[in-house]
């Protein structure tokens, strides 16, 4: 029998009303940062008093738990065991997807067995064999989750794609993050299958007050920004172009960079804020170095939720013009980095990829270049937004209606 580590014990008392319904499992889930985990704890924040969560441990469970109006329930994941497995690369993954496999199959029929839920979620395409399982032994309903990545390793393999495609089958609906995922999921699952339609649902991700502790008001987000303009040594009038994201080739940080010497050909007072680390960054360095761009291109490495709000506060503009590569093992599902900075008010420049076009609406929250555009539109457009200052707030100001929490209640058991 797998335990299954609970922080139930040392929680603050859950309302005597809290009558669970609903499981949720998702492998990775807060205090753990990323768009899975802040996508299923907004949903896990829309009914509090109707869900239990099936998760991993992580570092700072405890004390997150214990914040929670709902239970939280976690397998053990010590970070010894992250780090040995890590080192025996392909066998150590598979034999962590096996773990997490076990502990959601056995975890959730211990769950079942002490509060009956009906409803099963499942927080994204990964472990699916386990919902499989879970849902041809309970009487529940169930739902899933994806959200672009989540769908590439079943869909390499044909054994798995139509074991994917059966287990999606079962569940209504399934629930995508952007319309390009459920197109995506269409395209190479159903349509190459030729089997019958799943029944999906578009539900965008938003970003939490959560995610930004302390920047909930214009003037604590003031205050942050001054704070960060300080570190850096930015004047009040400069420009700041902000990127946040891992230092990836098909994120495009070195094309906003291949941009700045017509930028300050214009005159314009401009900086580029880089928060991310990731294997690109040297090569990133020496092109900073090449072009003499050592005081505008600001390397700030990683930067902790935290710390992340005054980035955003800080800067003018935000910048991450994604494009896609053949070689890159990933699809850009949606991007809730571009509703981040909408939630603090931020044009956006981007481009129409993957699930972008969901995240940001073009000449309302920013502007979205096309797949195949080059430096010239890139450019082009950064020009405009430094230059003018009241389509910045215009643009910004929508970026922060449409940055609101996804709305959950459209599901059919809410």
């Amino acid at each position: 029998m797998i335990m299954v580590r609970t922080a139930v014990k040392s929680q603050k008392k859950i309302h005597s009303a809290y009558r669970p319904d609903i499981l949720i499992v998702s492998r990775v889930f807060h205090p753990e940062p990323g768009g899975i985990q802040d996508y299923v704890y907004s949903r896990c924040l829309e009914t509090p008093e109707r869900v239990v969560v099936l998760t991993a441990n992580c570092p700072d469970a405890i004390s997150f738990d214990q914040a929670q109006s709902f239970r939280v329930y976690r397998w053990l994941m010590p970070d010894a065991w992250n780090n040995k497995l890590a080192k025996w690369g392909t066998v150590g993954g598979i034999l962590k997807q096996i773990w997490y496999l076990i502990n959601e199959f056995l975890g959730g029929l211990w769950l079942f067995v002490r509060y009956r839920y009906r409803y099963l979620e499942w927080g994204h395409g990964y472990d699916f064999p386990a919902l499989w399982l879970l849902s041809r032994l309970l009487p529940v309903h169930t739902i899933v989750y994806l959200h672009g990545n989540d769908l590439l390793c079943p869909l390499r393999h044909r054994s798995l794609k139509f074991a994917f495609y059966r287990t999606l089958a079962i569940a209504d609906p399934v629930v995508c993050n952007s319309r390009f995922t459920c197109e995506y999921l269409n395209q190479h699952l159903v349509n190459s299958l030729s089997t019958s339609k799943i029944n999906t649902m578009v539900i965008n991700p938003g970003v939490i007050e959560q995610r930004f502790p302390g920047a909930d008001t214009l003037q604590a987000q003031y205050q942050l920004r001054q704070k960060i303009r300080a570190r850096w040594q930015l004047a009040e009038n400069a420009i700041a172009i902000l990127s946040v994201g891992r230092l990836v080739r098909r994120k495009g940080f070195d094309r906003v960079i291949a941009s700045f010497p017509m930028l300050l050909s214009e005159g314009l007072n401009v900086y580029y804020l880089i928060c991310g680390k990731g294997p690109l960054e040297d090569e990133l360095r020496s092109q900073v170095l090449s072009l003499n761009l050592e005081e505008r291109i600001l390397f700030a490495g990683y930067v902790p939720d935290e710390d992340l709000s005054g980035y955003y506060a800080a800067c003018e503009i935000f910048a991450m013009p994604t494009y896609y590569e053949p070689t890159a093992r990933s699809i850009e599902g949606f991007g809730i980095v571009y509703r981040e900075a909408g939630y603090f008010g931020k044009p956006v420049i981007a481009t129409r990829i993957g699930g972008v076009a969901d995240a940001v609406h073009h000449l309302e929250s920013g502007l979205l270049l096309p797949p195949d555009s080059g430096m010239e539109e890139l450019t082009a457009s950064l020009s405009v937004l430094c230059h003018d200052s009241s389509l910045r707030a215009w643009l910004g100001e929508k970026g922060r209606e449409i940055a609101s929490v996804p709305n959950f209640e459209c599901l059919p058991h809410l």
